[in-house]
């Protein structure tokens, strides 16, 4: 399938690992240039010159911390200029700690906020009028089944979740005359280090081993296993494209089934 994506250049906030890496790598196998951001500079240029072998594309590596307003308005206008242009975002950064209420400061609450929510608030701000200006545009923001299935060792990063999918279902209405789409994507259970800092959350409070907080929450999967980064990267590839011309303000779970199942952990 021709996605047209060819020629285009994208953002990836959070995109020196996991779901962002991921995405990022998959666009670029489809022809897009790729700008990628994260705190840390030297897995940052590890993984641009990566995806640059691989793909021949050009990967901008830049270092920014999204829970800044300046860092992400100098994320998106240092790509934009150096690009020329703007196309899709897609925004990755981020995660919460676990835990529940007892254990939770409220320090806790403002970290997840501040980069969870209030980082993809900024970058879409900062991104917008880049692409009002060409008439096109693809905004994906990964955020989280947790907004729409709340477990109780998981609430900040769920509050997060749940404000970031408002948010997104909101500018999405708003942005659809720009020719601009706008769309949640969220993933259950992903194998990434995040992953496991929950499970290992998991077991501290439930006074259980690790491989049976793994168990626990495998079992509540219908489909039987965990996400992979990969798999989500290939629906980030196609809300970005051509073929997603019709596909804005969707709420979209990649979960294996569990947002019907019953939890138990």
């Amino acid at each position: 399938m021709e996605l047209g994506l060819s020629g285009r250049v994208a953002l990836v906030g959070g995109g020196s690992m996991g779901i962002g890496k991921a995405s990022a790598l998959a666009l670029a196998r489809e022809g897009v240039d790729v700008a990628i951001c994260a705190r840390g500079k030297e897995t940052l240029d590890r993984v641009a010159g990566e995806i640059a072998q691989e793909t021949g594309r050009q990967v901008l590596p830049i270092v920014a911390d999204l829970g800044t307003e300046a860092d992400a308005r100098r994320f998106v206008d240092t790509a934009a200029e150096h690009f020329g242009r703007l196309d899709i975002l897609v925004n990755c950064a981020g995660s919460s700690p676990g835990g529940s209420l007892q254990y939770l400061e409220e320090t806790d609450w403002m970290q997840s906020l501040n980069l969870k929510f209030l980082g993809y608030v900024r970058t879409c701000k900062a991104a917008i009028p880049y692409m009002k200006e060409r008439g096109w545009g693809r905004i994906i923001n990964v955020i989280g089944n947790d907004g729409i299935k709340p477990i109780y060792f998981e609430i900040t990063p769920g509050a997060a979740n749940a404000a970031g999918i408002n948010f997104t279902l909101a500018i999405a209405e708003e942005l659809a005359p720009f020719g601009i789409t706008v769309n949640a994507l969220n993933p259950g259970p992903v194998d990434t280090d995040r992953w496991w800092g929950l499970v290992r959350t998991m077991s501290r409070e439930k006074g259980i081993t690790e491989e049976e907080a793994q168990m626990r929450a495998i079992s509540s999967i219908p489909i039987g296993r965990l996400c992979t980064p990969e798999e989500v990267a290939d629906m980030v590839v196609f809300l970005g494209s051509e073929r997603a011309s019709f596909v804005t303000g969707a709420a979209i779970s990649m979960d294996g089934g569990q947002r019907k199942a019953i939890m138990d952990v």
